[in-house]
């Protein structure tokens, strides 16, 4: 998928599959469904033709959401030690990025956060603070949903580094050694500078979008 920057058809597809989920939602006959309808086979038929994602397995992804439309919820957890900070190797792209990934349904988000540093770079964290929320139009792994990101700073408190079916390497980097290859939206510069950052001053403002 292209940046959101160079490319506005996925971000009007989304607001079409939006439009629709909502209005379906709310529809009180039929009239209105089929139309709604309509505007989820136009936003599957949008990115279809723009990517590698066929029509169908695109209808089957807007169906299987429902209620009205809004963003999902990626959780990162920041953890360093010895200054350097910790990021794990996601074997779906080759990419760092910091342990996360989506919130689960029932889940407290900072617990979400060290759930994940858990199952993914095998190390028990406690959150502190929120570094920063941002908006997250992801390329990947779901190209069709926006999303929001919240980045937790955590203290390390044991563990070993171990991957996971999602991980393929664990390590610690310093600010000046960060992988050249990142996981597309997953974790971006701006996320491992914000995260540096608060680590020097705790005590700094959460910074948002």
């Amino acid at each position: 998928m292209a940046e959101k920057s160079s490319v506005h058809w996925l971000d009007w597809a989304r607001e079409i599959a939006a439009i629709s989920q909502t209005g379906l939602h709310y529809a009180q006959g039929e009239f209105d469904r089929q139309r709604y309808l309509r505007l989820q086979s136009i936003a599957a038929e949008m990115i279809a033709s723009c990517s590698n994602i066929s029509y169908d397995d695109l209808l089957v992804a807007f169906t299987s959401q429902k209620g009205y439309a809004t963003p999902k919820v990626d959780v990162r957890a920041a953890v360093f030690k010895e200054g350097k900070i910790l990021m794990v190797r996601e074997r779906s792209d080759g990419g760092w990025t910091l342990p996360g990934g989506w919130a689960d349904v029932g889940d407290i988000p900072s617990q979400a956060a060290e759930r994940e540093a858990w199952e993914e770079a095998g190390f028990r964290v406690q959150a502190r603070k929120v570094i920063g929320v941002y908006d997250a139009n992801r390329g990947a792994p779901m190209e069709l949903f926006h999303a929001f990101k919240i980045i937790f700073l955590c203290d390390l408190l044991d563990g070993q580094p171990t991957t996971s079916y999602e991980t393929s390497e664990v390590q610690f980097f310093s600010m000046d050694m960060i992988p050249g290859q990142l996981s597309g939206e997953r974790t971006r510069p701006r996320h491992i500078q914000d995260a540096f950052i608060a680590y020097g001053d705790p005590n700094l403002p959460t910074v948002f979008d």
